[in-house]
């Protein structure tokens, strides 16, 4: 027969450290900031996959998956970003009107002649989630062909891109 020894201690567990942290709506929309990205001779995927951690907010010690409680996110001189190879030409993006025989292509190059913020956008939207949420989400970019923007009254503070991973 043997006897089980049960050992008391002391010591306690803090609870509170081992909660999960879920930011409210109302919290989230305090803590957004104003951010401002140069875009000049930016790798457009490279770029854009920080800048949809940016808007999603995953840099944030505090993100919450079902919350927007990333930042506003301004990009200027958009018309300078770079693709590499001859991806401005020979990629290709599908997208379908609905009819038969619908099926329209477009490159890269087509997207920037309409408008220096429908490429950046398009890649951006792609990275975001596809839900009512995502939608939420891209609305929190701001896209500029030149380097004026027009969000100067928020105070957006400018950070190197780079440096993010």
């Amino acid at each position: 027969m043997s006897v089980g020894l049960a050992v008391k201690t002391n010591k306690t567990v803090n609870t509170l450290s081992l909660k999960t942290v879920s930011v409210s709506k109302e919290a989230a929309r305090d803590m957004k900031e104003w951010v401002v990205i140069d875009a000049e001779g930016q790798v457009l995927g490279r770029m854009c996959s920080k800048i949809a951690k940016l808007l999603r907010g995953k840099y944030k010690p505090c993100f919450t998956p079902n919350v927007d409680c990333g930042d506003n996110v301004i990009v200027i001189n958009a018309s300078k970003v770079v693709l590499t190879g001859n991806k401005w030409t020979s990629r290709q993006y599908v997208r379908y009107t609905g009819y038969p025989g619908g099926q329209r292509e477009y490159t890269p190059a087509d997207l920037m002649d309409k408008g220096a913020d429908r490429l950046i956008r398009k890649v951006v939207k792609g990275m975001l989630p596809k839900n009512r949420l995502g939608d939420k989400i891209i609305n929190n970019l701001y896209v500029y062909a030149g380097s004026e923007h027009q969000q100067a009254a928020q105070q957006p503070k400018q950070i190197d891109i780079n440096t993010l991973k």
